[in-house]
Protein backbone atom coordinates (compact mmCIF):
# COMPACT_ATOMS: atom_id res chain seq x y z
CA UNK A 1 0.00 0.00 0.00
CA UNK A 2 1.34 2.96 -0.86
CA UNK A 3 1.92 6.05 1.99
CA UNK A 4 0.41 9.78 1.33
CA UNK A 5 4.02 10.72 0.29
CA UNK A 6 4.53 8.06 -2.08
CA UNK A 7 0.98 8.67 -3.31
CA UNK A 8 1.42 12.81 -3.84
CA UNK A 9 4.56 11.97 -5.45
CA UNK A 10 3.22 8.72 -7.73
CA UNK A 11 0.52 11.49 -8.86
CA UNK A 12 3.10 14.41 -9.47
CA UNK A 13 5.38 12.01 -11.60
CA UNK A 14 2.01 10.68 -13.23
CA UNK A 15 1.59 14.53 -14.23
CA UNK A 16 4.94 15.43 -15.30
CA UNK A 17 6.29 15.49 -18.88
CA UNK A 18 8.60 12.79 -18.20
CA UNK A 19 8.12 9.58 -19.84
CA UNK A 20 9.07 6.07 -18.87
CA UNK A 21 10.69 5.84 -22.60
CA UNK A 22 13.17 8.38 -21.58
CA UNK A 23 14.22 5.68 -18.68
CA UNK A 24 14.73 8.49 -16.26
CA UNK A 25 17.29 8.59 -13.36
CA UNK A 26 16.69 9.49 -9.58
CA UNK A 27 17.57 12.99 -10.46
CA UNK A 28 15.32 13.24 -13.08
CA UNK A 29 12.86 11.91 -11.37
CA UNK A 30 13.14 13.90 -7.95
CA UNK A 31 13.07 17.02 -10.33
CA UNK A 32 10.48 16.38 -12.27
CA UNK A 33 8.17 15.54 -9.32
CA UNK A 34 9.53 19.13 -7.41
CA UNK A 35 9.07 20.97 -10.39
CA UNK A 36 5.07 19.76 -11.57
CA UNK A 37 4.00 19.75 -7.40
CA UNK A 38 5.12 23.91 -7.88
CA UNK A 39 3.63 24.35 -11.20
CA UNK A 40 0.15 22.62 -10.23
CA UNK A 41 0.28 21.59 -6.47
CA UNK A 42 -0.85 18.60 -5.03
CA UNK A 43 -4.66 19.44 -6.05
CA UNK A 44 -3.93 19.90 -9.63
CA UNK A 45 -1.73 16.76 -9.65
CA UNK A 46 -5.09 14.59 -8.48
CA UNK A 47 -7.15 16.65 -10.80
CA UNK A 48 -4.98 15.49 -13.84
CA UNK A 49 -4.77 11.86 -12.81
CA UNK A 50 -8.47 11.23 -12.16
CA UNK A 51 -8.87 12.87 -15.85
CA UNK A 52 -6.35 10.83 -17.26
CA UNK A 53 -7.86 7.58 -15.81
CA UNK A 54 -11.55 8.89 -16.75
CA UNK A 55 -10.53 9.63 -20.75
CA UNK A 56 -7.79 6.81 -21.54
CA UNK A 57 -7.73 4.20 -18.48
CA UNK A 58 -6.34 1.39 -20.25
CA UNK A 59 -2.82 3.69 -20.43
CA UNK A 60 -3.36 5.32 -17.44
CA UNK A 61 -3.19 2.62 -15.31
CA UNK A 62 0.44 1.52 -16.90
CA UNK A 63 1.86 4.51 -16.53
CA UNK A 64 0.56 4.77 -12.44
CA UNK A 65 2.68 1.38 -11.94
CA UNK A 66 5.38 3.12 -13.76
CA UNK A 67 5.41 6.28 -12.08
CA UNK A 68 4.68 3.96 -8.16
CA UNK A 69 7.56 2.17 -9.26
CA UNK A 70 10.09 4.92 -9.83
CA UNK A 71 9.05 6.58 -6.90
CA UNK A 72 9.16 3.68 -4.53
CA UNK A 73 13.04 3.25 -5.79
CA UNK A 74 13.98 6.89 -6.06
CA UNK A 75 12.88 8.03 -2.65
CA UNK A 76 13.79 6.60 0.56
CA UNK A 77 10.95 5.76 3.13
CA UNK A 78 10.58 8.65 5.67
CA UNK A 79 12.81 11.52 6.51
CA UNK A 80 12.18 14.90 8.29
CA UNK A 81 12.75 17.11 5.23
CA UNK A 82 9.94 15.19 3.61
CA UNK A 83 7.83 15.67 6.37
CA UNK A 84 8.14 19.44 6.84
CA UNK A 85 7.70 19.75 2.59
CA UNK A 86 4.72 17.94 2.59
CA UNK A 87 3.25 20.00 5.71
CA UNK A 88 3.95 23.05 3.53
CA UNK A 89 1.84 21.95 1.15
CA UNK A 90 -1.38 22.68 3.06
CA UNK A 91 -0.36 26.91 3.26
CA UNK A 92 -1.49 28.48 0.25
CA UNK A 93 1.14 29.45 -2.21
CA UNK A 94 3.97 27.44 -0.23
CA UNK A 95 6.75 26.57 -2.02
CA UNK A 96 8.30 23.30 -2.15
CA UNK A 97 11.68 23.48 -3.05
CA UNK A 98 12.90 20.63 -0.56
CA UNK A 99 10.62 18.12 -1.69
CA UNK A 100 13.82 17.84 -4.77
CA UNK A 101 16.30 17.19 -1.56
Amino acid sequence: MATTFEAVRAEALFASDLQSSQSPVGGEIRTAVAATLRRIGVQGCAARVASEFGDHPETAVARMAWALAQVRATYPAGGAKTVRAMRSLRRPGAVIGSVAA
